[in-house]
């Protein structure tokens, strides 16, 4: 008889199974699950997939159990998983020729490069993501896309230095959590400390607009992975957003201390180009950004970040964390 289990955590007695299975498909576990499905038959595992926020992932179906519907089990019980947890319309991503068997379970294309292909459970979600964003079609569109954790007078030079050279200039805050600032706070923060631009305004990055760990690679190459979500996260953009919002301009920070960003920023220059929307890079302001201001803030030496942040972000340290450091 066939049983499905729904668990946190993968059991020590399905330990070895699992990570077989994965392997034959050529995936890997990245983590990051908050309950995995393993679908087993008289002791065997027949088929597993794991949901992780609002993406479904790992799923693998056993060589000798494919045609069996295994797949449709899986994935309508962590949808109904999703739901349950507030996450009506969660997202999958694949290699372009699984595409076709995902969009048979009920899940639509939103992007697509020759490595991944991102799909959501909503056939209207990106138009409906891009439906109360500002949409001028006159005058010079710029956008500038950062994580702000937290924002720093290094964003705000980046932000007005690109206003001064666009008619108008959109912000995405990237919304995926993580580190001591919420995505809301972080939205705030940036709306308050840019309200003296007129010709600003701040979004949020929503599940569009993202930082490329959002992107799970777990059916890559580990020598692939980075590469493909940087070609994923900008194709989505050029393609999609950037002509729905008629941005012609993407300006970024010169980063000289993280050789993954710069990556991302010279795949940025090769890639948006080609869809009709240059690529500035600012050079950042020296010894601020917002990695000084977390560690600082972790030794307690609030009265340090002053000098680095704008005094929205300097009055809202001192509220939440006060002398006491920040979770990590």
């Amino acid at each position: 008889m066939r049983e499905l289990l729904l668990c946190k955590a993968v059991p020590p007695r399905w330990g070895t199974a699992y990570a077989t299975l994965l392997a034959e498909g050529g995936l890997r576990d990245e983590g990051h699950a908050d309950i995995t499905a393993l679908l087993t038959e008289g002791g065997i595992l027949l088929g597993c997939g794991s949901l992780g926020g609002k993406v479904i992932r790992q799923v693998a179906v056993s060589p000798n159990a494919e045609g069996q519907d295994i797949c449709a089990r899986i994935v309508s019980a962590l949808v109904q998983e999703s739901v349950k947890r507030g996450v009506l319309y969660p997202f999958l991503f694949t290699k372009p020729q699984n595409a076709r068997l995902f969009r048979s379970l009920g899940f639509y294309p939103v992007a697509e490069t020759a490595d991944m292909v991102m799909l959501c459970r909503q056939r209207d979600a990106l138009v409906r993501f891009l439906a109360p964003l500002p949409h001028r079609q006159e005058g010079v569109i710029g956008c500038v896309v950062c994580h702000a954790n937290p924002f720093t007078r290094g964003h705000l030079h980046l932000i007005a230095t690109a206003a001064a050279q666009c008619d108008h200039m959109l912000v995405f805050v990237v919304a995926e959590e993580g580190g001591p600032f919420p995505a809301a706070d972080r939205l705030s923060l940036v709306r308050e400390g840019t309200a003296h631009l007129p010709n600003v305004t701040i979004c949020s990055g929503g599940d569009f607009i993202v930082s490329r760990s959002t992107f799970p690679a777990y059916f890559l190459r580990d020598e692939q992975s980075e590469d493909a979500r940087c070609d994923l996260d900008l194709t989505l953009f050029a393609r999609h957003i950037a002509p729905a919002l008629h941005i012609t301009r993407r300006f970024v920070g010169e980063e000289p201390f993280s050789p993954t960003t710069a990556a991302y920023n010279r795949r940025m220059k090769e890639i948006l180009p080609t869809y009709g929307v240059s690529v500035t890079e600012i050079p950042r302001l020296e010894n601020i950004s917002a990695t000084a201001v977390r560690r600082l803030l972790a030794e307690g030496r609030l009265a340090d970040i002053q000098p680095l942040v704008p005094e929205t972000t300097y009055a809202y340290c001192q509220h939440h964390f006060g002398g006491h450091p920040p979770r990590p």
